[in-house]
């Protein structure tokens, strides 16, 4: 089986926890203080806050930002659901707006529109989603206009780019998750990254229980979302990999491209010019077959994944709690989206493979059975 995602880890990543496992400082400790200065010096901002997840990082972006009751947060439904829970846990409301079918990113163009019927919105919380960055010039022109906070989830997109810029450094807050399938993992762990001093200190307020640093002085009521040495450890070592890693992604997705790029069923994703594409997916469009071509591929030993069956609106949890819309971009999306392997472990002679099973694959033929 060529899997969909393979974590990557090295001897330096075994000697650093290792480490960490003979200091008998297991928790919270200098091995996240390092992380955090190295990965805020890596995206370009001033400061990052580790948390446990990307998940606990967004609520505490959010949270860190003032965001609470009666806000309006505008996000894409086409997406992990961590996102639109991170609003609704502030007990704000999400305002889903439909994605631009040719990137799969929230549309400056939807978020406009929404501006106009939604007074109340308060932030964007776009997603740059598979490693794409989202059209930053629009975003950040949109949140200017308005007087809207930005906040970047980046869970997807380490180290891309949009003109140069690296994502996670536009916002007034971004985050980023080390969930083993991404771009960089530490086992479970996230980022929250701004140039705000006092995000940063909220932030570091809302994961430490509320208390600045160790004596039981509470400031605020927050939670126990504290990374552990344990992983800032693995974090150290995958972070000084990481651009070699992504090159490999990018590499491995060109490879792709190139061998596919005459099938006329198929459409491939694009990276438009001046942004920086890093490839925590790869993820094709197939119109009319794509179920057929996912039970082919797996049939083949081929790892492949529908990322997203369900616009989120649309899923169960939140049709209970009053949710809807159309989204025709997104809603199509969901049945055409497959994603296949890209990831940095993959050899040649398996991207081969995977190439020479997509070609074969009958699209023309009629299912059997």
């Amino acid at each position: 089986m060529i899997p969909i995602a393979r974590p990557i880890i090295t001897e330096e990543e075994k000697a650093r926890i290792l480490a960490v496992l003979d200091s008998g400082q297991l928790a919270e400790g200098e091995e996240v203080r390092e992380f955090e200065r190295r990965f805020a010096e890596y995206v370009g901002v001033a400061f990052a806050v580790a948390t446990s997840s990307g998940s606990t990082a967004l609520q505490v972006a959010l949270e860190a930002l003032g965001i609470g009751p009666g806000d309006q947060v505008i996000t894409t439904p086409f997406t992990f659901v961590a996102t639109s829970n991170a609003i609704l846990h502030c007990r704000a409301e999400p305002v889903f707006v439909d994605v631009d079918p040719a990137t799969f990113n929230i549309d400056p163009n939807a978020i406009e529109d929404a501006l106009r019927s939604h007074p109340r919105v308060r932030a964007l919380l776009i997603v740059h989603l598979f490693g794409l960055p989202c059209d930053m010039e629009r975003i950040e022109d949109l949140a200017s206009r308005h007087n809207l906070l930005l906040v970047e989830d980046c869970a997807q997109a380490h180290g891309a780019e949009f003109r140069g810029r690296k994502v996670g450094s536009f916002g007034h807050a971004a985050i980023f998750s080390f969930y083993p399938t991404k771009n960089l993992t530490t086992g479970e762990g996230g980022m929250v990254v701004t140039n705000d001093p006092q995000v940063a200190r909220r932030a570091r307020l809302l994961v430490n229980v509320g208390r600045d640093g160790e004596h039981y002085h509470y400031e605020t009521v927050g939670y126990n979302f504290r990374m552990s040495n344990l992983a800032a450890a693995m974090g150290l070592a995958q972070l000084s990999q990481l651009e070699a890693r992504n090159e490999a992604r990018r590499r491995n997705a060109r490879v792709l491209s190139e061998g596919l790029a005459d099938l006329p069923w198929l459409k491939l994703p694009k990276e438009p010019p001046g942004y920086r594409h890093v490839y925590n997916q790869y993820t094709l469009r197939v119109p009319g077959r794509r179920d057929d071509l996912l039970r082919y591929l797996r049939g083949e030993g081929i790892g492949c994944r529908v990322y997203y069956p369900e616009v989120i609106p649309k899923t169960p949890a939140y049709q209970k709690l009053g949710f809807g819309g159309t989204f025709p971009h997104a809603e199509r999306l969901t049945q055409e989206v497959l994603s296949i392997p890209v990831h940095p472990a993959l050899s040649e002679g398996e991207l081969q493979t995977v190439i020479a099973a997509i070609r074969a694959f009958p699209f023309g033929e009629e299912p059997r059975g």
